[in-house]
């Protein structure tokens, strides 16, 4: 099984805006991020761990100027805790290994689907298409990942 872990090389090779959203809480501007429109089949790892977060599979339109996912592609990568920052309580998800900030969960979801929707930051993310996840260690997954194109 492979090992997920935040080392310092994976720390140095973050670009300013993924340091400042997964080490420091951030948020990105919404509608900016690298992945709002990502339609391609795979799943979205950790940018510092390498820990599978989601998959495409679990990916809609929430029109939130976020990726919105309906739940975790295993449920042991993503931690959920109370944030009480600016003024409300929300439902922070941090990675489990890489202990990055992700985004938020929220209730307004698709009901459907069990009516949640993980509300993340595309700069905590780094996507590993469909036809690369077997090279990447990540072949257990594909299982999880339909064909969308």
């Amino acid at each position: 099984m492979k090992t997920y872990r935040k080392t310092e090389d994976a720390i140095a090779a973050l670009t300013p805006e993924q340091f400042r959203v997964t080490q420091e809480s951030g948020t990105e501007r919404p509608g900016t991020g690298a992945y709002l429109d990502n339609h391609d089949s795979g799943i979205y790892v950790d940018i510092v761990s390498g820990e599978p977060l989601f998959a495409s599979s679990d990916k809609f339109e929430s029109g939130c100027g976020w990726p919105s996912f309906t739940k975790p592609i295993d449920h042991e990568h993503v931690n959920e805790l109370r944030d009480m920052t600016h003024g409300m309580v929300r439902t922070e998800v941090r990675s489990t290994h890489g202990d990055s900030h992700l985004g938020h969960v929220f209730n307004d979801g698709p009901r459907e689907k069990g009516g949640l929707r993980y509300c993340i930051n595309s700069a905590s993310l780094r996507f590993v298409p469909k036809d690369e996840m077997e090279a990447q260690g990540y072949g257990a997954y594909l299982n999880q990942v339909e064909d969308l194109s």
